[in-house]
């Protein structure tokens, strides 16, 4: 657990073993989520969706061209 201090401008730094464990560095974005049990979760936006090329494989001999994906023009 970390802890910190919201300064009167209304800014908080995170604290380092954070920033580490979500690889996050000057310039990167985070998110903050309010849950309805009061919890808040904070993400980082460091990752593009480009970034997650090739994390999935197609099933053997499975091919879709990227026409028929609905997506229109990329």
């Amino acid at each position: 657990m970390s802890e910190a201090t919201i300064t009167s401008k209304g800014q908080v730094t995170i604290p380092i073993e954070i920033r580490r464990s979500l690889g996050l560095k000057a310039q990167d974005r985070v998110t903050f989520t309010p849950m309805p049990d009061g919890t808040v979760l904070m993400r980082a936006k460091n990752r593009s969706l480009r970034d997650m090329r090739g994390m999935l494989e197609a099933p053997e001999g499975v091919h879709v061209p990227i026409e028929d994906m609905g997506f229109g023009s990329v």
